[in-house]
Parts: structure tokens; sequence; C-alpha cells
């Protein structure tokens, strides 16, 4: 994106190897940006994304950790990594997560209703998807606030994906997410700093690795549609923006940036109807 410099600019990509978390890195480098990008174990992924990375645009702009974001102390690790290769940091993204497939593999062949599922699976799965971004968020939001700027972008799902049956708990944890969005936005705009949390998802199924389901005839997303609207979101541009949900799918990128960003705000998943607002405000 031409019209945004992220230059001096400094980010953490969770699941940085692979899919959503491997386009956002290469569009926040190529934006100007210097990325750190994570995985919870060592994989020819993580170890290939860093070095087109590099190849491209310098070994000075990419660090790759591996880094379980279930684990206070990796999560604080990727933080000091960070700070201490870049001397800065500015936006965390989200992105690591574990689908539904994780029950699948755990019961082959078996229906995936809620009370078949297995418990171990279960609970690694809201693990990495609610746990780890809170930890991420926790070790990073006191540098945010203490430079009064910090952007942080959960990486969610669409509505269908957090109510469609057999499909918990991937749907029901990035539901949670979702909450978690809207909460800490909420307590962030109470600290009166330059420091936001938005949400961002594709806005449909996309081709990352997760998911077994046969799609037939229906078309996968390309997880380069996350690129345009993440390094909008960690530029100054998006600073009057918090607690909102864009659509990477429905970012018009012939639009300027900002015009961009408006028309891929899409409805908050877990915003009452007025009526019920307005008797929880009493």
């Amino acid at each position: 994106m031409p019209d945004i410099d992220l230059s001096g600019k400094a980010a953490i990509v969770t699941g940085g190897g692979r899919g959503m978390g491997r386009s956002m890195a290469v569009a926040l480098v190529a934006a100007g940006a210097s990325v750190t990008i994570t995985a919870a174990r060592e994989g020819v992924e993580l170890e290939q994304t860093r070095t087109a990375i590099a190849d491209k645009y310098g070994e000075d702009r990419i660090l790759a950790v591996i880094a379980d974001v279930t684990d206070e102390t990796s999560c604080l690790k990727t933080r000091d990594a960070t700070l201490e290769r870049f001397n800065g940091l500015h936006l965390l993204v989200n992105n690591a997560a574990r689908g539904h497939k994780f029950i699948h593999d755990a019961n082959p062949g078996v229906p995936m209703d809620f009370w078949t599922a297995d418990s171990a699976a279960w609970k690694m799965i809201v693990d990495t998807n609610v746990n780890g971004p809170f930890l991420m968020a926790k070790a990073v939001t006191p540098h945010f606030l203490a430079q009064n700027y910090g952007r942080i972008v959960n990486i969610t799902v669409t509505e269908g994906s957090m109510q469609k049956g057999r499909n918990s708990p991937y749907g029901s944890s990035k539901a949670a997410l979702e909450s978690q969005t809207l909460m800490w936005s909420k307590d962030l705009a109470g600290t009166g700093k330059n420091v936001t949390c938005n949400s961002l998802s594709p806005g449909g199924a996309t081709l990352t690795g997760m998911i077994y389901e046969d799609y037939g005839d229906r078309k996968l997303l390309a997880p380069d549609i996350m690129g345009p609207p993440i390094v909008w979101l960690a530029s100054e541009a998006s600073g009057s923006f918090n607690g909102e949900r864009f659509i990477a799918k429905d970012w018009d990128p012939s639009l300027p940036p900002d015009d961009a960003a408006k028309g891929a705000i899409g409805q908050i998943a877990l915003t009452p109807p007025p009526a019920v607002q307005q008797v929880t405000q009493r």
C-alpha cells in the first residue's frame, strides 16, 4: 500500500509462519515496518517465511521467534526480543489459533458433536484462541500505554463460524475473542492514550491449512486479502477507530485507504439490539 508508510514501526504477528499470518507479515514489512513472527514450535514454515522476507527486505527487518502464546513467559520473551531487535513495538496481531481439525484428528471418523469431542483437544483450542491473545495483549499493552501509541488487532471469523453446528470450540473461542476485543477497547479508551483494539476477519473460509472441510466448488479466500487492512490498522490513520470489526474481503483496494477502511467496517457480532442496549444502560 504505497499510501501508507510504516517506517519506524515494529510489529508482532503471532502464528506468522503461514496463511494469514505470513500474508500480514509480508504486507507490514513491504509498507516499511519491522516484524517479529512467531510459531509455537520449530518448523520449516516459520523459517521459510523469515528467509523469504529477509531475502527481499533485509535481515534487519524480520525476526522469527519460537513462542507458545499460551505460556506467559513465552509472550514476555517475544515482547522483549522485539524491543531489543527493533528498538520499538507498536502493533500486536493476535493471529495464532488452533482450528477444529484438532478435534477431528483426535477422533477421526467421528462426527464433531460437542459431546464426542476429545477433552484435551478442546482445552488446547480454547487455551490458544482465548488465553493466548490475552497473554500477548497483557505483555505488550503497558509498553503501548507508556509510549502513548499502540494497536492491538485480534483476528476473528464470520458470525456463521461462531454459530454453526459441529464447530465448537473453535467458533465459540472466536466469539470469546470478539467479546474480548470490545471489552479491551473500552478499557483502553478509558486510559486517554492513543492505543486501540480492533478485530479483523477475512470474511469467510480462507486458505490457511487449518480446515479439512470439502468446499466443493466454493472458492476459499486468499490470505493476501488481509494485507491492506492490517497495514492501515497499524498506521496513525486508524487511531480514531476502536472496538470496530473490519472485514478484509470488503476492503476495496481501488479506494484511498481511509475510504476503504470505512467500507470494510462490519457489524459487531456481539452488539445487542438497541432495546437491549437501552435496558443495559439504565
